[in-house]
């Protein structure tokens, strides 16, 4: 049996078949896709779950309990299938397992903290720009909105100007 991995997919294949899944996106659903607001369902669920009192008297957490319930969104299930099409794409491939990839002028504690700290400013950052990159900028491009298109521009500037000071770290 091979333990090879397989090839990347063509960029320009992938960019096509999720230009395909965003358009049946607002076919089946009327509305984009993106990642944050199932992460905010499960944050409210669990918020809920942990101290229901609280979640009845916050603004913020109550407001999620006035119509559907937040685990019902399709956000979720969206979010779960990607998950569950990342595993089976990496069984595929062979590319199963964990690993942390880093240059090598940096150690892989720096680089699980930096990748940390990354995700954490970005989530945070997709809080107060009320959606992350799939839901502002990619569901935002696509229905030509100002928006999306200064916040695609915000997350490469910002990822140019950042990349360019740990550039060394990679190299």
């Amino acid at each position: 049996m091979d333990n090879t991995p397989k090839a990347f997919m063509n960029p320009y294949l992938a960019g096509f078949l999720l230009g395909m899944v965003l358009l049946a996106s607002f076919v089946i659903t009327g509305r984009g896709l993106g990642a944050s607001g199932a992460a905010r369902s499960v944050v409210v669920t669990t918020v809920a779950s942990a101290a229901p009192e609280y979640a009845e008297q916050s603004a913020f957490y109550a407001e999620y309990f006035r119509g559907d319930r937040p685990m019902s969104s399709y956000l979720v299930f969206l979010v779960m299938g990607v998950i569950l099409g990342a595993f089976l794409s990496g069984a595929m491939a062979n590319r199963l397992g964990i690993r942390t990839d880093k240059g090598p002028r940096i150690k892989v504690g720096t680089r699980l903290a930096f990748a940390l700290a990354g995700g954490l400013l970005f989530g945070l950052g997709a809080q107060f720009g009320r959606g992350c990159t799939s839901g502002s900028a990619l569901s935002g491009m696509a229905v030509l909105s100002t928006g999306g298109l200064l916040t695609m521009m915000a997350i490469f500037g910002t990822g140019y100007l950042i990349a360019y000071f740990f550039r060394k770290l990679w190299i």
